[in-house]
């Protein structure tokens, strides 16, 4: 027979998403059980290799933690170090557009413990060393999750809300009851495979296309990173993060072109080989956390983020910006916005998809409604080799067009014209015709998700909507790393 204990929300999670959940649940009076199949020291570790990411944030997400969250504030050691701008490079280093503005990159273990700390001081209750098998379901409701508690032994939790903030991997989502609200998997093309080393490095020249330690920095290099893009990180002292996420078809394509048998391992240590400013490298194992391999989804967030019973955040949602791969901004947010929502619909006595709706409204408007347009853009720039995105970078977009791109805002390529007379060569032509196309798909998908459906009774008809202007532009759009 099960241990079964009763909670009115469990968050399964303790990462970024999970800890600010409870935090706020528990804050407003509500019992919850926030789980982590980590020791206390190690919350948020995601394997056994660490906290695998780049652990970089826009200043905007944690001033978004600070609006919603009183009385909490962050600073160094946690905040590692401060960025004035996160740049993206061409594969020729000879353009270099700002991606995104004003950041830090974080400590991220003494990051995340932070948020922990928060959440059990509000009153959660905290259970470490906890593996959840899956959810309990009933009535086609999620009403708990079943695992293993430290002891291996079984546990059954109930509740009468389970938030998901298990990550990636997570064993709620891929094992929900058969539904059209949140996909239970994640295609393989949608995934990139990340890897990133910390070193204590020696710089032995000035040179801010390869290693800046004011900003963060993005390469964009088919063959050195393909399907996906290197960066190079600052840190506290002579410290990097540096890493790469490549897509595993971008990947097996480039090798068979380039008779090659590269994996992202050795891709990783050609990229370091490759700066020429990082000598004498030396991994800074601090929290085991020096090197370390995971995946990232970089697809739009999952069209509904609620089931009856059940919210998702952070990378079980497939929250992640599908350009940049960053993941760390839209968890916070996802945190915040699923705790708040799950304490509103408890307290109207509803926690069907109906009473959890207003969370999907609110990811939505704050951050979601851009991820599709995104998305068709990753998909556009995994379709180019280095030599066209060396052209498009010089001459098809300024430094403004390029940066409201990443945020997800539609620029007017109101040099399109004159554009188009300097092109010289048919795959720059086509380039620029798919560009044109890419805006005009970005718009729809923007427009399709700015009439995001206000209750679950026109979601059907609007899902369908977005899955078939996105799959127009995968068909169009084939991976041509070389």
């Amino acid at each position: 027979m099960a241990n079964v204990d009763k909670f009115d929300v469990i968050v399964a999670g303790s990462g970024m998403s999970g800890a600010l959940a409870a935090s706020i649940i528990a804050k407003n009076g509500l019992s919850v059980a926030l789980l982590d199949r980590n020791k206390p020291e190690e919350v948020g570790k995601k394997t056994n290799w660490g906290w695998v990411c780049g652990d970089a944030v826009a200043k905007s997400h944690l001033d978004f933690i600070k609006k919603h969250v009183n009385g909490i504030d962050f600073d160094y050691p946690e905040l590692d170090k401060k960025v004035d701008g996160v740049y993206a490079i061409s594969p020729d280093m000879k353009s270099k557009f700002m991606f995104e503005g004003e950041g830090y990159v974080l400590n991220r273990p003494i990051f995340e413990k932070k948020l922990l700390d928060r959440a059990i001081k509000n009153g959660a209750h905290h259970m470490m060393e906890f593996e959840v098998e899956g959810p309990i379901i009933e009535n086609n409701f999620v009403v708990g999750i079943y695992g293993k508690d430290k002891s291996s032994s079984h546990r059954e939790i109930r509740a009468k809300i389970v938030i998901d903030a298990l990550g990636i991997a997570t064993t709620i989502r891929r094992k929900l009851p058969d539904n059209n609200f949140v996909d239970r998997h994640i295609h393989i093309d949608d995934i990139e495979s990340t890897g990133r080393y910390i070193y204590s490095f020696e710089p032995v020249k000035d040179d801010d296309m390869f290693y800046d330690p004011n900003n963060a920095l993005i390469h964009l290099n088919q063959e050195l990173a393909p399907g996906g893009y290197g960066w190079v990180f600052p840190k506290n002292g002579n410290k990097i993060n540096v890493g790469l996420g490549v897509q595993k078809r971008s990947l097996d394509i480039r090798n068979q072109k380039l008779n090659k048998k590269d994996t992202l391992h050795t891709l990783m240590d050609a990229y370091v080989k490759w700066n020429p400013v990082i000598k004498n490298p030396v991994l800074d194992n601090q929290f085991n956390n020096g090197k370390g391999y995971w995946s990232v989804a970089v697809r739009r967030q999952m069209e509904s983020l609620v089931f009856n019973g059940y919210m998702g955040a952070g990378d079980s949602m497939a929250m992640p910006n599908p350009i940049s791969a960053g993941g760390i901004g839209p968890a916070l947010v996802a945190g915040i916005l699923s705790g708040e929502n799950a304490v509103n619909a408890i307290s109207k006595n509803d926690v069907s998809i109906n009473g959890l709706w207003d969370y999907n409204l609110a990811f939505n408007d704050v951050y979601g409604k851009k991820t599709a347009g995104l998305e068709v853009f990753r998909v556009y720039l995994q379709s180019l080799n280095n030599e066209v995105i060396n052209y498009g970078m010089k001459n098809f977009f300024s430094g403004k067009e390029a940066e409201q791109l990443s945020y997800g805002q539609i620029p007017e390529l109101s040099l399109a014209s004159k554009f188009k007379m300097a092109l010289k060569g048919a795959a720059n032509i086509n380039a620029f015709s798919d560009l044109i196309y890419v805006v005009k798909k970005m718009k729809t998908l923007n427009g399709i998700y700015n009439d995001y459906p206000k209750t679950p009774d026109t979601f059907d008809h609007w899902k369908e909507t977005v899955i078939k202007e996105v799959e127009e532009a995968k068909h169009r759009f084939q991976p041509n790393p070389v």
